[in-house]
């Protein structure tokens, strides 16, 4: 069971990088400007996030194992038709799908796990095991993206398909029955408001450049994603059941791990945004190239498995959080360095090295949000940091691609495209370093305004004793 379980969280890490390195050859194909592409990415990320919650909760109330099965058919239903589609619009409807059923399969398969292992020792290794696939997967989509693309990037689209159906059969015949809940309910319209306003949020920053900032369309859409969101928070406020309890929000170390993960993946997500493009349609390296080249990365995720838990272990959550982010921020500073005929080892590689010192931080994040949560909401914080994760990239992804989109027309030469690609880079840059002082500043020591009230008061009493 537990290795079935594992396979599927392998093919949602897959799915997630190997798409990265295919998008200029489908690009090249179907025609797809940048701002488009950025869609394949954001259309995943924002099915997941935005039906993240309600995932959970829907395996709570119809059965964990009914709500897997479905999910993971509908995962590779959609890998199948995104290989076989011609059109752009479509293929971003087969990733959003996927973004859709991995929010299902996801949070599901984790709750199998803690529901079919004891806690303790038992439970601790399964977890570890299911972490340390995830991350894999990660890495190994990148290498699969490179070869897979150098035959056609379709097949980073159809080479899931098989393994979701010997998953989807092994699942069938493995998994527990389990009863749905006698009690709860759905808070649907809360799950429509909250992907709503994310999906319109991101395309009137994408479609902004065009339009106009200023114009009718662009501001009328960010008062419409508002008027989602406002909405939304009323709904959580009022219904039975909520995705989200409002009140969580006040938890500080959730709030700061939330700001954390969002500058984690918002930054790196850009950034490889970027360098694939970059690196492939301008400087000419092919597919396995740049899978090569990233891999560097991407075993740090899966060392991250392996090592977070020791050092947090040794150090806390909140200096180890500080400690990479700020060494992630240093590799984006250098990376700007980067030129038309950048060399890999002296170059690229060592910003690749420092970038990677992030994502061991990455559990430890983890970790930081649901410290301090009671038992009945660790669901919920994890649920709420993942959301930020998601949500946040596709915005940081959205505000790139609009940068990009307002610096390009200077010309096609690999000098001119890197002008208008630096201020993404930049802003990757900025918002990790943002992310790591916030880090920071959250393990500083603070005193307390009575301990300073009473410092003062004996310093001023000290000349009368």
């Amino acid at each position: 069971m537990l290795v079935t379980l594992c396979i599927v969280l392998f093919l949602d890490g897959l799915d997630v990088s190997m798409i990265g390195v295919a998008l200029p050859s489908i690009g090249a194909e179907l025609d797809l400007s940048t701002s488009s592409l950025q869609w394949l990415v954001s259309g995943y990320i924002l099915g997941y996030g935005g039906l993240l919650l309600l995932g959970g909760r829907t395996a709570d109330l119809l059965g964990r194992r009914k709500v897997f099965l479905i999910a993971l058919a509908v995962f590779a239903l959609a890998s199948l038709a995104g290989g076989l589609v011609d059109s752009g619009p479509l293929l971003i409807l087969t990733r959003l799908i996927k973004g859709m059923a991995a929010a299902f399969t996801a949070p599901t398969g984790l709750s199998i796990i803690t529901t079919n292992f004891e806690e303790g020792p038992a439970r601790t290794k399964a977890l570890s095991i299911y972490t340390v696939f995830g991350a894999g997967g990660y890495s190994s989509g990148l290498l699969f993206g490179g070869l897979m693309t150098g035959v056609g990037w379709r097949w980073t689209f159809l080479l899931p398909v098989p393994i979701a159906l010997a998953a989807l059969a092994a699942a069938y015949v493995l998994l527990p029955h389990d009863e749905q809940a006698e009690e709860g309910g759905h808070d649907l319209l809360g799950g429509v408001l909250s992907t709503a306003g994310m999906l319109l949020l991101v395309y009137t920053i994408v479609t902004a450049p065009d339009a106009g900032w200023g114009s009718a369309r662009t501001v009328g859409s960010f008062v419409a994603a508002a008027a989602l969101f406002t909405t939304f928070a009323l709904v959580e406020s009022r219904v039975r059941h909520p995705l989200i309890r409002l009140g969580i929000l006040r938890k500080a170390t959730l709030v700061r791990a939330s700001l954390a993960i969002v500058a984690v993946a918002g930054s790196y997500f850009a950034w490889q945004f970027i360098v694939t493009l970059y690196l492939q349609n301008d400087l000419g390296w092919s597919p396995l190239q740049l899978a090569l080249a990233l891999l560097p990365v991407g075993l740090m995720v899966t060392l991250s498995a392996l090592v977070s838990n020791r050092l947090v272990d040794r150090f806390g959550t909140g200096p180890v959080i500080a400690v990479t982010m700020s060494v992630m921020a240093v590799g984006y500073l250098l990376f700007l360095r980067l030129d038309t005929a950048p060399s890999y080892p002296t170059m690229i590689l060592p910003a690749l090295l420092l970038i990677g010192v992030g994502w061991i931080g990455f559990p430890a994040i983890n970790i930081q949000a649901t410290s301090g949560i009671h038992d009945d909401e660790q669901g919920l914080a994890a649920g709420v940091l993942q959301t930020s994760m998601q949500v946040g990239a596709a915005i940081v992804l959205a505000v790139t691609t609009a940068l990009i989109a307002s610096g390009s027309g200077g010309g096609t030469s690999p000098a001119a495209m890197l002008d208008a690609y630096r201020p993404g880079l930049v802003l990757a840059a900025a918002i990790a370093l943002v992310g790591a002082l916030v880090a920071v500043l959250g393990v500083v020591p603070r005193r307390s305004t009575r301990t300073v009230l009473e410092e003062d008061l004996e310093d001023d009493l000290a000349p009368v004793a």
